[in-house]
């Protein structure tokens, strides 16, 4: 298939689904924020998106690691309380 077909299906499935101005970029986006929450390695998604370095991924998807440590911190602060209340 040539670049030109794809994009055009890409185009119409978009709009087909309410988001027609989405891009391929979305996509890839979309991907590494699914790939990080679910507990991915950020080499491995370096090594995915082509980035020449982890610390390029981390610039670039930090928001979404920090939300993670946040969401961590909280998890780990309910077992300690859920301990705590068991002793």
């Amino acid at each position: 298939m040539s670049h030109v077909s794809v994009f055009e299906a890409f185009k119409k499935v978009a709009k087909n689904i309410g988001v027609p101005k989405a891009t391929f970029h979305h996509l890839r986006h979309s991907y590494a924020v699914l790939y990080l929450t679910n507990g991915d390695d950020i080499k491995t998604l370096q090594e995915a998106l082509g980035h020449y370095s982890a610390a390029f991924t981390l610039d670039t998807y930090g928001h979404v690691t920090e939300k993670m440590k946040n969401e961590s911190a909280q998890r780990i602060q309910e077992a300690y309380s859920n301990m705590i209340e068991k002793l």
